[in-house]
Formats: structure tokens, C-alpha cells, sequence
């Protein structure tokens, strides 16, 4: 896949995930009275969830990134 696809599935398809999350809090609050009952617990859930998920992406590509070997510029060495 080139750059140009990648983006375009990743423009395309970010804003379907998150319909289908909102589409899974909506269900879990319309199953679960639990879920109703307890707003501030169920609302802690579901903004932590995504948080950690980015943010362990976020962290696997920065390290992936430190891993790979620094190009030097043969022009800069005196």
C-alpha cells in the first residue's frame, strides 16, 4: 500500500470507528440499566478506553521510529 491509500483508508475509515463506538456506548446504555445508573463510572470507561488505545499506538510508533538508523547528511560532515 502506498502513502496516498493509507491515508485515504485511514480518512475514510476513522470517522466509521468512531460511529461504531458511539454506536456500542448507545447499546450498552439501552441493554445494561447498570450502565444508567451509574453515568460517571460508564462515562470514565468509555473516555479512558480510546485514550489508552491511542496512546499505545502512539508509543509503539515513536519507539519504532527511535529503533530505525539516523541518515546523515554528507554535506554536513567536516
Amino acid at each position: 500500500m502506498d502513502k496516498d491509500t493509507k491515508f485515504g483508508l485511514l480518512a475514510i475509515g476513522l470517522p466509521f470507528i468512531g460511529l461504531v463506538y458511539c454506536g456500542i456506548i448507545l447499546a450498552v446504555l439501552i441493554m445494561y440499566p447498570w450502565a444508567r445508573e451509574h453515568p460517571i463510572i460508564m462515562a470514565t470507561i468509555f473516555a479512558i478506553a480510546p485514550s489508552l488505545i491511542s496512546g499505545s499506538i502512539w508509543l509503539k510508533s515513536a519507539l519504532k521510529g527511535q529503533n530505525k538508523p539516523q541518515r546523515v547528511n554528507p554535506s554536513s560532515r567536516t
